[in-house]
């Protein structure tokens, strides 16, 4: 049992550090604020996400596995927030592509 959560921790931990990886291409790669607010939140929440379940499947003590549950609440309640705000702001200073948008449902404020 414990090869097997040893080897589904690695495969974890490869996936994640993948998806992190590819949220900095994005962050770095991307055109606009929207895509690179995009690039930096869903892949890389995942990333992290997958890394500490790595960490949790090779672990395994309970100490580290509550840490590793706090770790992971502060990012699910901390990066959506920030992309909200990131996006808001870019918006109102003007730096959004408004003829990109699909709906525009800040047009009238």
């Amino acid at each position: 049992m414990g090869a097997i959560a040893d080897w589904l921790g690695g495969a974890c931990l490869l996936a994640g550090a993948l998806l992190s990886l590819a949220a900095g291409i994005g962050v770095l790669r991307f055109p606009d604020v929207l895509d690179r607010m995009h690039a930096a939140t869903k892949p890389q929440v995942l990333g992290v996400l997958l890394l500490l379940l790595g960490l949790a499947l090779r672990l395994r003590t309970p100490s580290d596995l509550g840490m590793i549950v706090l770790v992971a609440v502060f990012q699910l309640a901390t990066a959506p927030v920030a992309a909200q705000m990131i996006g808001r702001a870019a918006y109102r200073s003007g730096r959004v592509d408004r003829d990109l948008l699909d709906t525009d449902e800040l047009a009238g404020r």
